[in-house]
């Protein structure tokens, strides 16, 4: 059974319980275990050998060097993907605190959602084990799945913004209210099997850039809302680790960052930076509270 409900403040969303620190770091620390046994299981051996190679084995468009009897053939950018499981696990332990620790104070919409914050932990989970598997492989499956991975979580935060402006639905003559998180997970889903099949039929940075477009715009429209407010700072953040990964991945592409064989790869930096950038928006979105106003509105609502 949850426990008792917890009285919120305007700290409510982003303050981080000491377990999930653990919960996210101890998982971290299993998954690397985990993955330096397979490379020494693999060492020497061409373990993607059957598998259809993608364009970047043999024409690499990244600096970093390919080693192809390698189970992490770019390591770098390889190792570099841990960050968006340890941001996708910090989501899903925090969505799991708020489904056992509702809060009846000026939280907003994320944080009484839990839903929302386990979806968008799994979609960085998602990430970052598609884009870990195409950097370790270089396998056309690989890209496949990494080029899709990569929309999830923005779809998610397209999902969390959607949710906040509608968070109901009203249903029968009775006009009762059912949520309608469930439905914005469901076209989250839906979307992402259709970007992942149709992957190679799209433009990856026009889809990308979309997204990216419609997160701000509704960052943008946030800032109309009389009844809510979020921490802007958090935007500020996310906004400018976004630009700095974007240079960084532009000047590995050009081999103006490091070396081909430095343990720093421009496109490493990239995955740490835009991991970054994904849990800014998520923070940006837990930091919401509520005014009295619109808290008494979503507390006499009909259910």
């Amino acid at each position: 059974m949850p426990e008792t409900p917890t009285t919120g403040d305007e700290r409510v969303g982003t303050r981080l319980p000491t377990w999930v620190h653990g919960f996210a770091w101890g998982a971290i620390l299993l998954a690397t275990l985990a993955l330096v046994g397979l490379s020494r299981i693999g060492q020497d051996r061409n373990v993607w050998e059957g598998w259809r190679e993608s364009r970047e084995l043999r024409h690499p468009g990244y600096a970093e060097r390919v080693h192809i009897n390698e189970v992490f053939r770019t390591r770098a950018n390889t190792w570099s993907n841990l960050a968006f499981v340890l941001v996708g696990l910090y989501g899903v332990a925090l969505g799991w605190h708020d489904l056992r620790h509702p809060s009846l104070g000026r939280a907003g919409y994320l944080v009484r959602t839990p839903a929302l914050s386990l979806a968008f932990g799994l979609a960085c989970c998602y990430l970052g084990a598609g884009s870990g598997l195409f950097h370790a492989s270089l396998t056309r499956f690989g890209q496949q799945l990494d080029v899709a991975a990569m929309y999830a979580p923005l779809l998610v935060l397209i999902a969390v913004s959607m949710g906040r402006w509608i968070p109901c639905l009203p249903l029968g003559a009775h006009r009762r209210n059912l949520p309608a998180w469930p439905i914005w997970i469901a076209l989250v889903v839906v979307a992402s099997v259709l970007l992942f099949l149709y992957k190679w039929s799209m433009s990856s940075l026009n889809v990308l850039s979309t997204l990216i477009a419609i997160v701000s715009l509704c960052a943008v429209l946030d800032r109309f809302q009389t009844s809510r407010k979020l921490d802007v700072r958090w935007l500020c953040w996310s906004g400018t680790a976004l630009i700095a990964a974007v240079i960084c991945r532009q000047l590995d592409i050009a081999g103006r960052f490091t070396g081909p064989d430095a343990w720093l790869q421009g496109h490493a930096v990239w995955h740490l930076l835009t991991s970054l950038s994904l849990g800014c928006m998520y923070f940006y979105h837990r930091s919401e509270v509520t005014t009295p106003m619109d808290l008494a509105a979503l507390e006499n609502r009909p259910n």
